[in-house]
């Protein structure tokens, strides 16, 4: 069996990432929260616009958000920066977030006594925290352990002709040695549903899938939109695709060849090893920060147009099919399987170079996102602000 370096956590869980993590629970806190971060260079945080004058199921998206964020595997620790009177419950995050075992420091800046208060409290329980997640061992683990994110975005008709099956020869390659792969992006199966739904493992399964697209498509009728020009993007349709038809079917085939086990809601733990689907939006950013939320531990990321994107506590690879992208975004791009469309490499062969990048990301070689720090975040909202 294959190995990989692993982070074990009380609760069990292995992170590939020792991260020290900054949450501010509401986006007034994002300033001390940035300047607490610039205090402690190893550490990271998650900026946000959201956590004030939000109701109902927007606000219980943020809440889920930040939760699976700090809960995260890759997370060591957590530090928790609140204003005081936002409607994102400071102490209801401390606790949730604790249940599994993992240190959490809290500061609430009104109560600190302002912002520069708040900053120097904050600064020196962050580097109290840092020495704490130093003592945890990195140990050899075995890559059935790994969940692996599967994505696009930036995409060209390279992409479903390379970039995506070349990700799904390493999906099944993953699944094989018993890891766990999660495919997001509703959007982007429209039209190709029928074709995921055939690979659920029962009729329950397969009637999530339809269920979730149905639901998308009711939305943007009741809102009277029209997904064209927003799915497929301007870039979509300069790189070749017409239609979401076309682009879903380049989609899917990043998943590979495993049956569906299940399809989660947004942001939703992963419950076991195998291959799901997540209900979640189209836009890069925001999907794949509802994967890390999930318990993601690393996302593959194709792209044909090219996109630097990364994500705070999870690593990125991008991954292209198109030469032209490879050469221009070099500074980006971490597998060129481009070669695949020249008949000089076969869609095995880069599926395996992709998994061998992926086993040594998880043995702590960072990804070029990583390097160049792109640590983008962001999170969805579904309905109005009071």
């Amino acid at each position: 069996m294959k190995m990989i370096k692993g982070y074990r956590r009380s609760n069990g869980k292995m992170g590939i990432r020792n991260h020290l993590l900054i949450i501010p629970t509401v986006v007034c806190a994002n300033h001390v929260s940035n300047r607490i971060q610039q205090a402690v260079p190893e550490s990271v945080a998650i900026p946000h616009q959201h956590g004030c004058s939000q109701i109902g199921d927007d606000k219980e998206r943020t809440h889920k958000l930040l939760v699976g964020m700090g809960k995260n595997p890759n997370v060591g620790a957590v530090l928790l920066v609140s204003l005081g009177c936002e409607v994102i419950d400071a102490k209801v995050l401390k606790k949730e977030i604790e249940e599994i075992g993992k240190p959490v420091e809290w500061i609430d800046i009104q109560e600190a006594g302002g912002s520069v208060k708040a900053i120097q409290k904050g600064s020196e329980l962050l580097k109290q925290l840092a020495v704490e997640i130093a003592k945890v061992p990195q140990e050899d683990v075995p890559l059935s352990e790994l969940i692996l994110g599967v994505k696009c975005g930036g995409s060209d008709a390279t992409s479903g002709l390379c970039s995506n099956p070349s990700l799904g020869k390493a999906a099944d390659v993953l699944i094989e040695q018993g890891g766990t792969i999660v495919m997001g992006e509703t959007t982007e199966i429209i039209g190709a549903e029928h074709i995921v739904a055939k690979t659920a493992i029962n009729e329950e399964v397969a009637n999530k899938v339809y269920a979730y697209v149905e639901r998308f498509e009711k939305e943007v009728e009741r809102i009277g939109a029209d997904m064209r020009g927003g799915n497929p993007s301007p870039g979509n349709i300069e790189g070749g695709l017409s239609t979401i038809e076309e682009k879903s079917l380049g989609c899917i085939s990043k998943a590979g060849t495993s049956p569906l086990k299940d399809v989660l809601p947004f942001a939703e733990e992963i419950p076991g090893n195998g291959y799901y689907f997540m209900d979640s939006p189209g836009n890069d950013i925001e999907c794949v920060s509802g994967m890390a939320a999930a318990g993601v531990h690393m996302v593959c990321f194709t792209t044909g147009r090219g996109t630097p994107t990364g994500n705070p506590i999870i690593p990125v690879i991008k991954i292209t099919g198109n030469e032209m992208t490879a050469n221009r975004m070099e500074d980006n791009i971490d597998i060129d399987t481009s070669a695949v469309m020249k008949g000089k490499e076969t869609l095995d062969g880069a599926g395996n170079r992709i998994i061998e990048t992926v086993i040594k990301t998880a043995q702590g070689e960072q990804t070029k996102a990583e390097i160049l720090g792109h640590q983008e975040f962001s999170i969805s909202r579904i309905s109005i602000s009071l």
